[in-house]
């Protein structure tokens, strides 16, 4: 969204993450000008899925460039709103999905009944609209929440690598074959 929006020419945000870029807008957006519909609403498990937003974002920023009058790669007038209600439908669908996996887990035994614990790593924590919806879910169900501090939010591929050093320091070794593993590209 943020590539889209092209917020690395936006004057507040040249130098800003994409994510970043969005939470730092939103705060001065008004989230209510635009709605979007929330994705897998109709879904009753606990995955995640934000490509119908992403589309439904690009429809509604390609008709606001078009009420506007202006080409893709200029700064749209309501940017700040659009990052804004980006920035809710986003944490409002990982709240939604992260309590029905909360749910989940308590309804067949996975997680202790008292002093259940929520996790909420990689970029997405660093986000602190997102991280106060997850405290305040976390607060309602008697959950603690942990999140490391924002510096260390950063990409998964830094946490992956992190744990391979872990791993070897362990001396559980490196994979070096694949066979037998399971997984699915998405």
């Amino acid at each position: 969204v943020a590539r889209r929006l092209s917020l690395r020419k936006h004057p507040e945000c040249h130098s800003m993450a994409g994510g970043k870029a969005i939470e730092h807008l939103a705060q001065s957006g008004n989230q209510e000008l635009l709605t979007f519909r929330l994705p897998m609403k109709h879904y009753r498990n606990c995955n995640f899925s934000f490509s119908g937003l992403q589309n439904l974002v690009t429809n509604a920023i390609v008709q606001k460039e078009k009420e506007e009058g202006i080409q893709e790669g200029e700064i749209l007038s309501c940017v700040k709103d659009v990052a804004a209600a980006v920035q809710h439908a986003v944490a409002v669908h990982i709240i939604q999905r992260t309590y029905r996996a909360m749910l989940f887990c308590i309804k067949n035994s996975i997680l202790p009944s008292k002093n259940a614990s929520l996790v909420v790593s990689g970029g997405v924590a660093s986000n602190q609209y997102i991280r106060k919806g997850l405290q305040n879910l976390a607060d309602a169900n008697d959950f603690a929440l942990f999140c490391p501090p924002p510096r260390l939010c950063t990409d998964n591929g830094v946490m992956i690598a992190w744990n391979g050093i872990e791993r070897l320091r362990a001396g559980l070794g490196v994979l070096h074959s694949t066979d037998g593993i399971r997984y699915e590209p998405r």
